[in-house]
């Protein structure tokens, strides 16, 4: 290539129109419907499976086109000492800021900081320089004393407010659905929050003071519109708190922060970002208030981590941080991919650290402002998601706010209803997970996590005498307090007695659970037995004839925790009788085409019952006009769409397997 030239890319390929495209569509459908190629999302959103693009689209801006995305790293270690070499090791390594999960949050998950005074503090944040880091703190109800004890702290270093870049995450809202109760209703917590606001505009301490977390309604099961929705409606909330403080210079959009749950769906997390920059410019709109841009965390999703191959984690990390930054993300926090076993070594956490810095330093995802600006899939989806979520924000305004809304029992209904449907097809494998309900491996090794003692948050011992809410008269005094030795337990029960608020406690899941469970109760009988139960795949016919479906059954089978031992191809029943009784196998699965499942599967099925087989099953769904099949012994028939979960658990019970501890997580 000399000076100008310019290499056409699409020049060697034919030029294809919308009508010949359709034309190979009809010819590869083969007159099945075209109806077969759209897809519906868990909100009923029609995705249709081409678009053009929109040349008309803006973009939807967040952060500065070209500014990178902040890498924040998740902190949840109970001790000071750990914690605070694992964040010098983050800082140090690449993140630019650092996620304190604190162990009365909602999110530290039996994990989480156990921080009892300010000396506790100091070992934490020894050697980090605190005007230089972003910090999120995340305590749950000692939000305001862990702010407390980290403004004492700066003051003793002498380090001004106004130079500290902390967002804190005040979510009542989040504390009502976790936990199913608060000290008092919104109304009645609101001077509090006044008080904040008018300490942290005094000292000029800046930052969003809370945070409207999304991640509470899609841990629960809550699709894009709902996660949307009842985040929108938790901020608006939150907006009306702030604005009620009256306070001067005081622009109450810039203290609220919006956390968004990052899947690996890429183009629905993509849309979801935007989609909520669009409705937060609407509620703005509609406010009277200044437009500016959201501040948007992105985290990525608790629900689609697995315990089973959790190297398959890394994948599902890589693409939501991928869609979180492409969405327009102002900060990411990657998950390591053995969160949901324990909390992360410090291989675990390099490569969720690392994750984002190839996609900023490598990919160079953040060098254009909204790149999926203009794409039609991308476009439609977000529309469709800002009308679904907006008629949902209304719903919940209808309500009396998302505190009514969400007592009521709405909320967790709605919510209820699409977990249901996502179980269904997590059941059925049409939602699959690879490495747990597709392509399980029984031989996995185990993965390392660190040891940790249950965090301990401390008991109160001191009556500490603080003023009520005024104009930063209370937040002073709990600086003051945290500064003289009191510890977080004081700070946090002294305040008013409010009427107690209770409500239905909204639980997280992981979609993988139920699955888990299956090889837990495998491993169990592992352990006391020396083997796993096993199924032999009867596999009879031509090679042809049994593969598929032997494979398939294989990886059903295993999915529960069942080891899968195929069989030489059968020719008879005799065949058939001596492998099961020269196998180890507890069980047996027909495994050939239909046509042979017609001519001699009743004479296998009956063999196999005859060589001991406890119980016998066939892969696929023929025809049994006649009931040759049940009569020989056949039980249960698996195939494609069948519910698997529901199979597997039936295959346990036979086998008398007991179902471990079904508690969600």
């Amino acid at each position: 290539m000399e000076g100008n030239d310019v290499i056409e890319l699409a020049g060697g390929f034919a030029a294809v129109d919308e009508v010949a495209w359709m034309a190979a569509v009809e010819a590869a459908l083969k007159g099945r419907p075209f109806d077969r190629l759209r897809s519906t999302t868990y909100d009923g959103l029609t995705m249709e499976p081409l678009y053009r693009g929109r040349r008309d689209a803006e973009a939807l801006v967040g952060r500065a086109a070209g500014l990178p995305w902040t890498v924040m790293a998740r902190v949840e270690h109970p001790d000071p000492g750990e914690a605070n070499a694992m964040m010098m090791e983050e800082l140090e390594n690449g993140a630019g800021g650092i996620d304190l999960i604190f162990a009365p949050s909602k999110h530290a998950r039996g994990a989480g900081l156990a921080i009892d005074t300010i000396d506790d503090m100091e070992r934490l944040f020894d050697g980090v320089l605190l005007d230089l880091v972003v910090l999120r703190l995340d305590a749950g109800y000692q939000t305001r004393s862990a702010l407390a004890m980290l403004l004492a702290l700066a003051e003793k270093r002498a380090i001004d407010p106004a130079a500290l870049n902390v967002r804190v995450a005040i979510d009542p809202i989040g504390s009502l659905a976790a936990n199913g109760w608060l000290t008092g209703s919104i109304d009645a917590m609101s001077p509090r929050l006044w008080d904040l606001v008018h300490f942290c505009q005094d000292t000029g301490f800046k930052g969003p003071l809370t945070s409207a977390d999304g991640r509470t309604w899609h841990g629960a099961g809550a699709s894009e519109a709902q996660e949307l929705a009842y985040t929108l409606a938790t901020a608006v909330t939150y907006l009306r708190m702030l604005d009620g403080a009256r306070c001067e210079d005081l622009y109450p959009q810039d203290r609220v922060e919006v956390v968004l749950a990052a899947d690996a769906d890429q183009f629905a997390t993509i849309a979801k970002l935007r989609a909520m920059r669009r409705l937060w410019a609407r509620v703005l709109d509609a406010s009277g208030l200044e437009q500016k841009p959201l501040l948007i965390h992105a985290e990525t999703a608790w629900r689609m981590m697995t315990r089973r191959d959790p190297w398959v984690n890394m994948l599902r990390t890589t693409v939501a941080a991928f869609a979180a930054g492409v969405g327009g993300a102002d900060s990411v926090t990657v998950l390591p991919f053995t969160e949901a076993l324990g909390v992360p070594d410090s291989f675990a956490r390099r490569v969720a650290r690392n994750t984002q810095t190839i996609l900023i330093e490598e990919s160079n995802l953040h060098r254009v402002a909204d790149p999926a600006a203009g794409s039609g899939a991308v476009e439609a989806m977000t529309d469709a998601l800002v009308a679904e979520a907006w008629k949902l924000f209304q719903q919940v305004e209808a309500e009396g706010g998302i505190d009514q809304a969400y007592c009521s029992g709405s909320v967790a209904a709605a919510i209820g209803r699409t977990k249901e449907a996502r179980a269904r097809a997590i059941a059925t494998r049409r939602d699959a997970l690879t490495g747990t309900s597709s392509f399980p491996n029984l031989s996995e090794k185990a993965v390392s996590v660190m040891k940790v003692s249950e965090p301990d948050i401390g008991r109160s011992t001191t009556d500490v005498v603080l003023p009520p809410p005024g104009q930063g008269e209370l937040s002073r005094a709990l600086v003051n307090e945290a500064a003289s030795g009191a510890t977080t337990a004081d700070l946090s029960r002294a305040r008013d007695a409010l009427q107690r608020l209770d409500a239905d406690i909204l639980k997280p899941c992981r979609v993988a659970r139920h699955f888990e469970m299956l090889r837990e109760a495998s491993d169990a009988y592992l352990e006391m037995h020396g083997r796993r139960p096993t199924v032999l795949l009867a596999n009879f016919g031509r090679v042809a004839d049994f593969t598929a479906r032997a494979t398939w059954a294989k990886n059903v089978f295993e999915a529960g925790g069942i080891e899968a031992e195929p069989s030489e191809p059968l020719g008879d029943a005799e065949s058939a009788e001596y492998a099961f009784r020269k196998a180890s196998a507890d069980i047996a699965c027909l495994c050939s085409s239909d046509a042979l499942y017609a001519e001699t599967g009743a004479e296998i099925a009956a063999a196999l019952k005859k060589a001991g087989a406890a119980h016998v099953y066939i892969a696929g769904r023929p025809v049994d006009e006649d009931g040759a099949l049940e009569k020989a012994g056949v039980e249960i028939a698996l195939y494609e769409g069948c519910d698997v979960l529901g199979a597997l658990r039936m295959i346990h019970a036979s086998l008398g397997l007991s179902e471990l501890d079904g508690e969600e997580d």
